[in-house]
């Protein structure tokens, strides 16, 4: 038998996981504990700050419901969500249009809509119409796409607040026409600030850090044969679109509402975004996150 010390530790916790049949597994633990063992080595972490960080982790999972996911919200605020998405990026043989974050919000289930619908179902501030096409990267049109549209209200909330998840509102899935057009009438989001009420919350609060995310819509769109895109559009006159909490903007994704005489629904203020889609390796997909409610499911 032999003493371990920090140092030791670590060798002995990788010949004990040694034999680990699933080799991407075994990647990954080893670099996880080899990891994990450096980091508190670094910085001294004693046995009251282990036992913090331990509550914090717990009180993190006890947030978690079917509409709230509290470790996604933590993944979002530790920037992790964006080094997936970034590193997912670049395995991809071509990149369409600029990915950015799912979020905790996302749902599955949202009506389909016809295309020009509106997807607030009681607006209290003036209709803009969101349009554009779908193409591959050679610039074809693809028809039949389906695009998923989410946002918060006017009033900065997304429906699963709003509502405790009891109905959907402020969300529609499109399918593009034979020329892959698509457009629909919303109303501008209001830029929001992450759920601060939980131990996420909390965390943000002693980095100093202000929590808000910049106006936006969601948009997770795919075609057959095609590399699913999870990205957002993002209104850049917003105060804190250099400081979003969860580092999802990028300057391709900023728009604006603005007149526009080409727009499909006339005397509304427009924002034009064309989505360009990447072919897929078989089998891939470009999600990052998930509705919240499978991952509980998932737990059971």
């Amino acid at each position: 038998m032999q003493d371990l010390d920090e140092f030791t530790v670590t060798d002995e916790a990788l010949r004990q996981m040694a034999n680990t049949e699933n080799p991407r597994l075994k990647e990954i633990m080893d670099s996880a504990v080899r990891h994990l063992h450096a980091f508190a080595r670094d910085v001294n972490l004693t046995p009251e700050e282990w036992l913090q960080g331990l509550q914090f982790l717990t009180a993190v999972g006890q947030a978690c419901t079917p509409i709230r996911q509290e470790f996604i919200l933590l993944a979002d605020v530790l920037g992790l969500s964006a080094v997936v998405n970034a590193l997912h990026d670049k395995k991809a043989r071509e990149l369409g249009s600029q990915s950015s974050l799912l979020g905790p919000f996302f749902r599955e289930g949202a009506p389909e809509l016809p295309l020009g619908a509106q997807i607030v179902e009681k607006p209290t501030e003036p209709e803009i119409v969101v349009y554009g096409r779908v193409t591959d990267n050679d610039g074809s049109p693809l028809p039949n796409a389906l695009i998923q549209i989410w946002q918060t209200s006017e009033r900065g909330l997304y429906d699963m607040q709003e509502r405790n998840g009891e109905s959907m509102d402020m969300r529609g899935n499109f399918r593009t026409d034979a020329d892959g057009r698509y457009h629909f009438r919303t109303v501008r989001p209001l830029g929001y600030s992450i759920p601060m009420d939980g131990p996420v919350g909390a965390m943000v609060h002693l980095q100093n850090r202000h929590g808000f995310r910049p106006s936006h819509i969601h948009c997770l769109i795919g075609a057959d044969g095609h590399r699913e895109l999870v990205t957002a559009l993002y209104f850049g006159d917003d105060p804190n679109i250099d400081s979003d909490t969860v580092f999802g903007v990028s300057q391709t994704l900023v728009v604006e509402a603005k007149d526009d005489p080409a727009s499909p629904i006339p005397g509304l203020r427009a924002v034009h975004y064309d989505f360009r889609l990447a072919k897929a390796a078989p089998g891939e997909s470009g999600r990052v996150g998930a509705d919240p409610t499978k991952l509980m499911k998932a737990a059971e």
